[in-house]
């Protein structure tokens, strides 16, 4: 693919008020003033799990998931008391809201009145020009944009058996793909054409599937459509485990060619992880600015010599609320990979035969037995956190070039061995290694 390609220019559109903060999606293309704008960083959305009539449960999801990172956040509005219950949920919460619309056009409206800052209709199931005429109007007055969501299951037409007998039709002749994809691309034309006529163009847009090549093509050929910005995600992806594989594969190829101005990563899980996850994809593309610590560890074999596992774990959690400086931590198991690792890392630990060295930006600190390893670690990233903070060191600089250690000497692991022929020391003569093997 060669490098990242740069980011596909849209019209952008604005998420919120005053109180919660405005945020841009999308960019590059003229406002609806006609001044000229700059993408905006990509913007992680994610949904509610629970009840949206439920008030104060619902406030508290907002918060949680708001506190993970995510600057948009959708509920669901299926029956009216969850269009009330807005009036509720909105004066409490710090994020900009959007309304899940499906079925009822009325259940729009009344978010609308209730102070919404996004409604989502879905031309699969709202596809009444009038009622959507009457949205339209009614976010059109207000200043609030619009998101056309195509799912892959509610984009063939169910209500009506005949029509969706030629559609079904349609859709299996040929190549399965090609067809579903012309039918996405048609119902968005269909719809976006009410939005035309009406002289509305705050409107993102989506076409999802579970197929991770699929939506990767569905938003390619998109992109090359419209120019709206697009909400990328991968819908019924699954558990966490297998959406994040099918959501990264998609997400990520396309963010890669420039194509995404904001995501939703999809699992049946906690949404607080689609917020992480989505955050950490964007980190790792170098689309976001790293918030908090960027840990990393070696993935584990037969030389480790220290219980890895636990430890990465343990430094995870410790520092995911202490740590705000964007950091780089590595945790590595072994002096075959630990050197260099460390060495790009602002502190770094790598381990030996029960015992770790620590670094800070390349300068080694420490030589601790492994029951010390943590305490100590994190005793040192609180304090290079805090000379980051005061000015008197950067992030990234490195101060010397490390020397691997003998792994017969600094890690204390090796006389011993090799007085039993278990390990070769360099420059000995092999007659001297075959002393005392069984």
């Amino acid at each position: 693919m060669g490098p990242m390609h740069p980011r596909r220019p849209t019209r952008p559109i604005y998420v919120g008020d005053a109180r919660t903060g405005v945020i841009q999606i999308g960019g590059g293309l003229p406002n609806g003033r006609g001044e000229p704008t700059q993408p905006a960083p990509v913007v992680v959305q994610t949904m509610t799990a629970g009840y949206t009539h439920d008030v104060d449960r619902c406030v508290a999801e907002i918060h949680k998931l708001a506190a993970a990172g995510a600057e948009i956040v959708r509920v669901a509005v299926p029956e009216r008391k969850d269009t009330d219950a807005l009036r509720e949920i909105i004066p409490q919460v710090r994020v900009p809201i959007v309304a899940d619309v499906h079925f009822h056009f009325q259940r729009a409206l009344e978010a609308v009145e209730a102070g919404v800052h996004k409604i989502r209709l879905n031309p699969g199931n709202i596809s009444d020009r009038e009622q959507v005429n009457a949205v339209i109007d009614a976010c059109k007055e207000r200043g609030i944009p619009i998101r056309i969501g195509v799912n892959e299951g509610s984009i063939i037409e169910r209500k009506d058996k005949q029509r969706r007998k030629e559609e079904l039709g349609k859709f299996f002749e040929g190549r399965k793909n090609g067809h579903l994809l012309a039918l996405m691309i048609a119902k968005l034309e269909e719809y976006l054409d009410i939005f035309h006529a009406k002289d509305f163009h705050d409107v993102a847009i989506s076409a999802k599937s579970m197929d991770a090549s699929f939506v990767f093509d569905v938003y390619t050929e998109i992109s090359q459509r419209f120019d709206y910005p697009l909400h990328l995600g991968v819908t019924h992806a699954g558990t966490k485990e297998s959406g994040c594989i099918r959501s990264v594969a998609a997400l990520g190829a396309l963010m890669a060619h420039g194509v995404g101005d904001t995501i939703r990563i999809s699992y049946a899980s906690d949404p607080v992880y689609e917020v992480q996850d989505g955050l950490e994809l964007l980190w790792s593309l170098g689309l976001r600015e790293r918030k908090g610590v960027d840990l990393i560890a070696c993935p584990t074999c037969g030389r480790i010599q220290v219980d890895l596992f636990t430890l990465v774990q343990d430094v995870r959690k410790a520092l995911q609320d202490e740590i705000t400086v964007p950091m780089k931590v590595a945790v590595m198991g072994c002096i075959v990979n630990g050197p260099g690792e460390a060495e790009g890392a602002d502190v770094a630990v790598f381990a030996g035969d029960r015992r770790g060295i620590i670094y800070v930006q390349g300068e080694r600190v420490a030589n601790v037995p492994e029951p010390e390893i943590l305490d100590r670690l994190l005793d040192e990233c609180r304090k290079f956190q805090a000379r980051v903070l005061s000015g008197e060191v950067k992030l990234g600089e490195k101060k010397v070039e490390i020397v691997p250690p003998d792994p017969i000497g600094a890690l204390g692991s090796g006389f011993e061995k090799i007085a039993a022929g278990h390990v070769e020391h360099a420059g000995a003569r092999p007659t001297e290694l075959t002393v005392g093997r069984s």
